[in-house]
């Protein structure tokens, strides 16, 4: 088969994971991904780091650098045509893979240099101990020469005033929904998940780069106590991703023209034979459902379509993990049963959730796996938000036939059917609904604080609840609550009957 010398290529990962002894010894941001880019050279067979077009860096929020990408050519010792930084969003680097392929397929681009990385225990450690960190400070005339990615605000107004922003208040809503609509019971639920995350688990601890090595068993998981907290019914620490960590990753990507200059040889090239980008309805308040991710079953398929394969041909998967309802709701949307080994990181719990980082690692991890067989394809898929935006890459050893290919399937979910949200100040809104989903959090007692929910009016527009008082938070850690009749108070006061 005769190549395109316009196909993209990756040719080189790397990625570091620093267990600093000291805060004295901690590493800064820019030193660990400088590190990863050393390595993905050396994954490649190059004896340095090649001067590349574009050095495009994944949004941080461990560190404040004007534009990072400069920070880190001049550790490395190279220079770049461009210094990029991107928008916020767990699903960053697979899109910024598809972007960047996209770009070398057209011309624009011989090679780019892709890098994240956090220092996000290091820098609380500093807080907490009153010490300033001597990191790299720039001038503040200095400046990235683009911003790559899309900005989307995904916190309604109302979920504001209502106090619900965090992914930690939204996921434990998204679990309570995929449970009832499961049928399960409470009980049977935490051991579903609880031996979910056990595997993920089982990965970290094969995994040199994964934060937690030691396997956790599901009662483990599942069970709190004072290392295991409970954050967020139904959620104990344990079944949280974990940002307190200091790790970076890069991956180089180019064209085949480009690889084969630099002689790299062709037993570390990976294709990425399609990838995909599209987006939830905005606001979760507006989304159909909380049991349901229409926009990864319709991204995913676009991107399995163009590469010209079913989800059954796809050997090596890593899901995005931040919570188990993420993986639950992504496995559903793509056709893959809980039973399939979904994580090769070990998710962002046990391998480490550097923010919107950790993607590059899932990607580093399936190229290096894709690697050992001719035939072999991986799935990539990253999540932005509350399972709001999406990124998926399809990835093989095996060129493609027809080069890279992308979709941007938008409209199509765009059209599909959204939630009305009733206003507090509606008097329709107030009255008797029906609880949807909810999540009771915790104080740092380990005792039941507030409990948020959504609720569904006779008039199917949904309204958001909440109550403060701790006897019906405290209530509504045990039993099924979706589904039961709640009263909802114009000041948005839930009491549930």
């Amino acid at each position: 088969m005769t190549l395109d010398p316009r196909t993209p290529v990756l040719i080189g990962v790397g990625q570091v994971s620093f267990k600093a002894p000291s805060l004295e010894a901690g590493r800064e941001p820019a030193d660990l991904m400088a590190e990863a880019i050393g390595s993905a050279s050396a994954d490649a067979g190059l004896s340095g780091v090649p001067n590349p077009d574009s050095i495009r860096v994944v949004k941080s929020l461990s560190w404040r650098y004007h534009d990072a990408a400069r920070a880190i050519a001049d550790r490395v010792g190279i220079t770049s045509r461009e210094y990029a930084y991107t928008t916020d969003g767990g699903n960053t680097p697979q899109s910024l893979v598809n972007a960047s392929a996209s770009e070398i397929q057209r011309g624009e681009l011989d090679l780019a240099i892709l890098t994240g990385g956090e220092a996000w225990r290091t820098r609380m450690k500093s807080r907490a101990a009153g010490i300033e960190l001597a990191w790299t400070k720039q001038p503040d005339d200095v400046a990235p020469d683009r911003i790559i990615g899309e900005a989307l605000e995904m916190v309604h107004d109302a979920e504001k005033a209502i106090g619900v922003f965090m992914p930690v208040q939204v996921y434990p809503m998204f679990e309570t929904a995929v449970r009832a609509a499961s049928g399960e019971s409470v009980d049977n639920h935490q051991v579903t998940i609880s031996e979910l995350w056990s595997r993920f688990s089982d990965v970290a601890a094969t995994n040199p780069y994964a934060w937690v090595r030691d396997a956790k068993t599901a009662e483990e998981i599942r069970t709190t106590g004072p290392r295991n907290r409970m954050i967020s019914f139904p959620y104990p620490k344990l079944m949280n991703s974990n940002n307190d960590v200091d790790q970076a990753a890069a991956v180089i990507i180019c064209s085949v023209e480009k690889a084969q200059a630099l002689g790299v040889p062709s037993d570390r090239w990976v294709f990425i034979h399609s990838g995909a980008d599209c987006h939830e309805h905005n606001f979760v308040s507006n989304r159909w459902t909380f049991a349901d991710t229409p926009a990864v079953r319709t991204g995913g398929k676009a991107a399995l379509d163009l590469a010209g394969v079913g989800i059954d041909d796809i050997g090596i998967v890593d899901l995005y993990s931040c919570f188990p309802s993420a993986v639950q709701l992504g496995a559903r949307s793509l056709g893959l049963s809980l039973d399939r080994q979904l994580t090769r990181t070990g998710g962002l719990t046990f391998a480490g959730g550097p923010w919107n980082n950790y993607v590059m690692h899932s990607i580093a991890t399936v190229v290096s796996q894709v690697r050992q067989s001719d035939d072999e394809l991986g799935l990539v898929w990253g999540n932005g938000g509350y399972v709001t935006k999406h990124a998926f890459g399809i990835y093989s050893k095996r060129p493609p036939k027809d080069g890279f290919r992308h979709a941007h399937p938008q409209a199509e979910i765009d059209a599909l059917p959204r939630r009305e949200l009733a206003s507090p100040a509606d008097a329709a809104a107030a009255g008797t609904a029906t609880i949807e989903a909810y999540a009771v959090m915790y104080d740092r007692d380990n005792q039941p604080e507030t409990a948020h929910a959504t609720l569904l009016l006779g008039d199917g527009r949904r309204a958001w609840g909440r109550t403060a008082d701790r006897s019906t938070a405290t209530a509504m850690t045990t039993g099924e609550w979706v589904g039961t009749s709640a009263t909802l108070a114009a000041d948005s006061t839930m009491t549930p009957a």
